[in-house]
């Protein structure tokens, strides 16, 4: 193969990897797109008031009750005991917590099943 050919084909590989690369940015764009597409629309303001509402709530929650916890302990090479592992296990009260709090800042609709508008 002659010198011309070989740099013909290296720069085609090169566009094509090119043409690669960008068709896989437009990809993960297009993907993205489809993702957000039935996703719910809410505005920055309302995403303040429920980050803030969630800070609010788990800021507030009682995590010094040690009956919401399961402590594994054990000992480590200086004869001490440490705590292995520590694990809350009421996760209900606190996502209860987070759910209430971020409800009181809206007014929200309730929705009407299909069936019962049928009757």
């Amino acid at each position: 193969m002659d010198k011309d050919n070989v740099e013909l084909i290296e720069a085609t590989v090169k566009g094509l990897q090119d043409k690669i690369s960008s068709l896989n940015m437009e990809l993960k764009d297009k993907q993205k797109e489809l993702e957000d597409a039935n996703k719910p629309v809410i505005s920055g303001e309302t995403m303040n008031v429920i980050n803030d509402a969630i800070n609010y709530a788990v800021e507030n929650y009682d995590f010094d009750n040690s009956d919401q916890y399961e402590i594994d302990f054990s000992l480590n090479y200086d004869g001490k005991v440490q705590a292995e592992s520590i694990n809350l296990t009421d996760t209900y009260e606190l996502a209860e917590a987070i759910v209430t709090n971020v409800e009181k800042q809206f007014n929200i609709l309730q929705e009407i099943k299909d069936d019962e508008t049928n009757d």
